[in-house]
């Protein structure tokens, strides 16, 4: 019998859609907020605030892309900026009431869906899952920088 050859390309991006597709069927739960919203404000509700390099880092994107992502959520009055206490040159962001509102919403729906996920999986294959799962994210670190 031939070894199975899993096409892990294929099932990541169909993986990938199909939790697209439940989040977005989802849409009370995200309050009017994207995808990118909610990762912006998880990062703030474990730090209190930070500064846009240092969510960019938690992100893995740029920081110019945190930066125009911060400026809508602003507007919509989930987070505000606030000058850093020990480095006047640097600006920092704290998530707002209405964030920490829609950021608790969003908790609420990632928590069924992550457990959706781990449905008849042991702690052991979950891990297994998990270290996956990082190994394929570190691929990015391969790539050339701009």
């Amino acid at each position: 019998m031939p070894p199975v050859k899993h096409r892990f390309v294929q099932l990541l991006n169909r993986a990938q859609r199909a939790t697209q597709r439940w989040i977005e069927g989802r849409p009370e739960a995200w309050e009017g907020i994207s995808a990118a919203q909610v990762g912006l404000l998880f990062v703030l509700r474990s730090r209190g605030d930070a500064a846009i390099g240092e969510i960019a880092q938690d992100l893995g994107v740029a920081p110019a892309a945190v930066t125009n992502l911060s400026k809508r959520m602003q507007a919509a009055g989930l987070v505000e900026r606030v000058a850093d206490a020990s480095d006047a040159r640097l600006t920092r962001l704290r998530m707002t009431p209405t964030g920490l509102g829609a950021a608790e919403l969003s908790r609420s729906a990632l928590a069924d869906l992550n457990s959706r996920l781990a449905a008849g999986f042991t702690k052991e294959e979950l891990q297994t899952v998990a270290r996956w799962l990082a190994q394929a994210t570190a691929l990015e670190d391969e790539l050339p920088r701009d």
